[in-house]
């Protein structure tokens, strides 16, 4: 059994289009939720949205490229570009390899994503109801469907390795992580690129979750998301990638690489409660994270944080809350949910949480419950992270998202210590 640690990040988010930007923004309590721009989301009701701004395409993947792929492939190979470079596993421009990876075989993919193609499916129905169907793009497939945004990034950075991507709705991304963590683990894989995608702040995105009564109506992008909140009323949708490279510790200290934290644990579980809802005593949840604890070999008691999927709704919030207090004990360790700042990012939240998971580590420092002005009675089982007791240094971090159909997954980061 190998060791698994993680050597680069690379993220497009609402609060900016590369990892160093994003974290500051995080860390510094800065809001990513903003007016939607991108369209007129007046008839939906709804205003705000965690919008990527400033993402050229044809700059940031290339233009040729960039017309073959939907966007939510087009931040995950941006964000993997960027993850490669920060592990320094990124060729010379003009080698004959994308990468430096020495055996491309054991060099895989293991994305997750929410939707697929949203932005694609919407225009070329359009368009098919508009001028017939014989005008339906050829790409209309392959852009659309959800395994290209692994596809795309193998294809781009020649991973010939193990290349899927996992569909759990809002625990997309955390599965995808904990399975590329258990394929290096088990030394089927000496690198692996993992996180997550998601583009759906488009029209029928948001007026899909507008139908289901799901997300916030508020204008004042301040006070649209709000974790664990007595007066939360729903979650703002949000859009981007977060992609991580892991790899073995061998093949790290091989060859140099700095090294930013390592993967301890994974576990998942299912509700098998309801088609939306989460089981309201949080039991599944509960149930994912003792399995992440045992895979860890760890005790309760060792986790230094909770990075909280923590969506802004009524039956998020109090189902995780008590499962949280199930596998922990009431108000025994900071808890928060970042999502008041980049709002819910669907099949890539768990990926930019693990990025904020890791910056924990690395900065010696917990991100701010942003949105929580009076915490709900029902969730005061746990100590939401505040500006005055946000200077602590954690030395394992769990990070947990839970989605619809019953999925949920847990992963668990340690803090890297240089060996002597």
């Amino acid at each position: 059994m190998s060791r698994v640690v993680i050597t680069g990040l690379g993220a497009v988010t609402p609060l900016g289009n590369d990892t160093e930007t994003f974290l500051n923004g995080i860390f510094n309590e800065k809001m990513g939720i903003k007016p939607i721009t991108k369209f007129d989301a007046s008839e939906t009701g709804i205003t705000v949205a965690g919008q990527v701004d400033g993402f050229d395409p044809a700059q940031r993947v290339g233009k040729r490229d960039a017309r073959k792929m939907d966007l939510f492939s087009q931040y995950a190979v941006d964000a993997a570009d960027q993850a490669l470079e920060n592990a320094g596993l990124k060729s010379a421009e003009g080698s004959e390899n994308p990468t430096t990876v020495q055996d491309p075989t054991r060099f895989g993919v293991i994305l997750g994503n929410g939707i697929g193609g949203l932005t694609t499916i919407q225009d070329q129905v359009i368009k098919m109801h508009d001028k017939g169907p014989q005008r339906v793009s050829p790409l209309f497939v392959p852009e659309s469907i959800p395994n290209m945004v692994s596809g795309n990034v193998s294809l781009r950075f020649g991973a010939k390795g193990v290349n899927y991507t996992i569909v759990t709705a809002c625990a997309s991304a955390t599965n995808a992580i904990g399975e590329a963590f258990w394929r290096v683990q088990s030394g089927k894989a000496d690198v692996m690129l993992t996180g997550g995608a998601e583009a759906t702040v488009n029209e029928i995105g948001i007026a899909g979750f507008a139908a289901l009564t799901a997300l916030s109506k508020e204008e004042d992008p301040a006070q649209a998301s709000k974790p664990f909140d007595k007066n939360r009323h729903g979650f703002v949708l949000g859009e981007g990638s977060g992609i991580l490279v892991i790899e073995s510790l061998e093949h790290a200290q091989a060859r140099g690489a700095h090294i930013l934290a390592e993967l301890v644990g994974y576990g998942s579980s299912s509700d098998a409660y309801h088609m939306t809802s989460p089981s309201p005593d949080g039991e599944g949840a509960a149930r994912a994270m003792l399995d992440a604890l045992q895979d860890a070999n760890l005790p309760a008691e060792k986790i230094s944080y909770i990075n909280a999927h923590g969506t802004a709704t009524g039956a998020n919030d109090s189902g995780e809350a008590h499962a949280i207090a199930t596998v922990f004990g009431e108000n025994t360790l900071p808890v928060s949910s970042t999502k008041g700042m980049t709002g819910h990012l669907l099949g890539a939240a768990g990926a930019i949480e693990a990025l904020i998971s890791v910056g924990a580590l690395v900065r010696g420092e917990l991100p701010v419950n942003v949105g929580n002005d009076e915490q709900d009675e029902d969730t005061k089982v746990i100590n939401l992270v505040t500006t005055a007791t946000k200077k602590q240094v954690p030395e394992y971090v769990l990070s947990a998202n839970y989605g619809f159909g019953g999925h949920n997954a847990a992963v668990i980061f340690k803090k890297w210590h240089e060996e002597v």
